[in-house]
């Protein structure tokens, strides 16, 4: 396969990744809030379908914990703000707008990545902020329930989009301190 073909594929294998990142995050965020949180709190309620769920935008459910493990629960909680509840109760189109800024900004940065690991980064990062922009259009907040503590310590929860996102930025970082080096000085050799 010549270079031209693989390398203008990383788009298509980019924007492939994020559209199954969107579709992940929201199918688990579905299952989780109508499967898990809904039987919690309303325990004779049934659980929305998913058409059902994907037209209607139910109402945001109360605060609920869940114990799965003794180090881990499924907590529900509406995240207004950015990552971790920064900014709580910022403007819903300000942190929409900013998100989709980054997102247009990253979607140009893929079409001209280097690099596999660059390529994929950006797709993660692309995949979990469009999932976030869903949850604060339809709800007005971000769905979080994934509640990793221990010893009284718990790290801020978090969902699929967000675990997209922390990794995609990781590797990110990782791909322009030490493959990037590397691409650009094989370029000029």
């Amino acid at each position: 396969m010549s270079y031209w073909k693989l390398s203008s594929s990383k788009p298509i294998v980019g924007f492939s990744l994020a559209l199954d990142i969107i579709i992940l995050d929201q199918l688990s965020k579905w299952l989780i809030l109508e499967y898990v949180m809904r039987k919690e709190i309303q325990p004779n309620a049934q659980p929305l379908g998913l058409w059902e769920w994907i037209t209607d935008a139910p109402s945001r459910f109360p605060f609920a914990s869940i114990e799965v493990w003794p180090f881990f629960n499924l907590t529900m909680v509406w995240n207004e703000g950015i990552s971790f509840g920064m900014f709580h109760g910022g403007a819903i189109w300000i942190l929409c707008g900013l998100a989709l800024a980054i997102t247009i900004l990253f979607s140009v940065w893929l079409t001209r990545a280097t690099g596999w690991l660059q390529a994929i980064s950006l797709s993660m990062v692309i995949g979990g902020a469009i999932g976030n922009v869903i949850d604060r259009l339809r709800f007005g907040a971000v769905a979080d329930f994934f509640d990793f503590h221990a010893f009284g310590w718990h790290y801020p929860a978090f969902n699929v989009a967000d675990c997209a996102i922390v990794v995609g930025i990781a590797l990110l970082v990782i791909d322009g301190v030490f493959l990037e080096p590397k691409r650009n000085k094989a370029v000029t050799a």
